[in-house]
């Protein structure tokens, strides 16, 4: 079935979602709202490939990837393009489904949440639905999500700010540690510009070889372990009570509490 695409706020996951569904032949109209476009979207629209800041229309499908500190000023213009029939996915963290359904004014909400590697089609999106969602609309919002990579889910929204506190803030901890590493490296000699290649590249292609792999990450960390070696020297060091599981859980625990502040803030 044709359906005509809304999606509200272009910044770099609405724009990546876009270009995703132009790549696979969406065959209904998208239809962009936001006064401040890249070039890329202002090529999409040039080319009629896009109609950018149309008038208000109902969409049969709404995604909304505005920042959720913006959402309150926005919630009566979007609520204007929701009818009778729209389904409504948000990318906000922490603007609940009450608060969704409240400001909108339908019932038939979604979130998700994703991750930047998804700009790249490489990302995690988690996708979080109403109990009693039916699985067709369900199947939609996984189609709509897939130009991101991997989708996973649905969850209950009791859930989400875990989850968002491993995948969405996750790639953060990842590009962290790069930066740590190579700091570490300088600190004991290694040029700078040196020690931030080798760290890079050691953790893209760490990425690469879990991606690979059907073995999980504790497996593949003892197959690079020798017993008595350097690598277990330092992950010792890494591994002890105080050092990164413990880092990692009050990580964790304070990005899910900050979720938890940011959802009460949006009411």
């Amino acid at each position: 079935m044709t359906q005509k695409m809304t999606l509200i706020g272009a910044g770099r996951m609405g724009s990546a979602l876009a270009g995703g569904w132009l790549k696979a032949g969406q065959a209904g109209a998208i239809d962009i709202v936001d006064p401040h476009v890249s070039d890329t979207v202002q090529a999409w629209a040039d080319a009629g490939r896009v109609r950018l800041n149309p008038g208000t229309e109902d969409a049969d499908i709404l995604v909304v990837a505005v920042k959720p500190q913006v959402f309150g000023d926005l919630a009566a213009s979007i609520a204007a393009r929701v009818g009778p029939e729209t389904l409504v996915l948000s990318v906000m963290a922490g603007v609940s489904l009450v608060t969704l359904e409240a400001k909108l004014g339908t019932p038939s909400v979604a979130r998700a949440m994703p991750n930047t590697p998804g700009l790249v089609g490489k990302g995690v999106t988690i996708l979080c639905t109403k109990p009693g969602t039916p699985q067709e609309t369900i199947t939609t919002l996984k189609g709509l999500l897939s130009p991101l990579g991997a989708v996973e889910g649905p969850i209950g929204e009791d859930l989400l700010p875990a989850a968002t506190a491993v995948s969405g803030c996750g790639p953060a901890y990842g590009f962290l540690l790069a930066e740590v590493m190579a700091a570490a490296g300088a600190a004991h000699g290694l040029d700078a510009d040196l020690a931030t290649r080798l760290a890079r590249k050691t953790v893209e292609g760490a990425g690469a070889l879990m991606e690979a792999s059907e073995e999980d990450a504790a497996t593949l960390r003892r197959n690079v372990t020798s017993p008595n070696g350097v690598t277990q020297a330092a992950l010792e060091v890494l591994m002890s009570d105080a050092a990164m599981p413990s880092v990692f859980r009050d990580a964790i625990g304070a990005a899910i509490a900050r979720d938890i502040e940011l959802s009460k803030e949006t009411e």
